[in-house]
């Protein structure tokens, strides 16, 4: 599995959305804060943490629609939203057999 998170300190917003999502045993994870392109936007708060993008493949994905993908990680990250999380734009697919 290979990982991305960029420069990020134990216990971010980035940190506990990874952790959150290793549980679907990925084959690849992107983690991505995109919070400061959203400075002065809705949502946006100081420090960060609000705004992120997600690039996920894992066999769990597999047979699900996009629909029910994003459902499934949106469900997972239902504590992040509710923390902080504002924004969260999402890739998520199977892998192949």
């Amino acid at each position: 599995m290979t990982t991305s998170l960029g420069t990020t300190s134990p216990g971010t917003t980035a940190d506990r959305i990874r952790e959150t999502l290793l549980t679907l045993a990925p084959a690849t994870l992107d983690v991505i804060d995109d919070s400061e392109k959203h400075r002065g936007h809705g949502g946006w708060r100081e420090g960060g943490g609000t705004h992120f993008q997600v690039r996920i493949r894992a066999a769990a994905f597999n047979g699900l629609s996009r629909v029910e993908c994003h459902r499934r990680i949106n469900a997972l990250l239902a504590a992040e939203f509710a923390r902080r999380l504002h924004a969260l734009a999402i890739d998520a697919r199977g892998v192949e057999a």
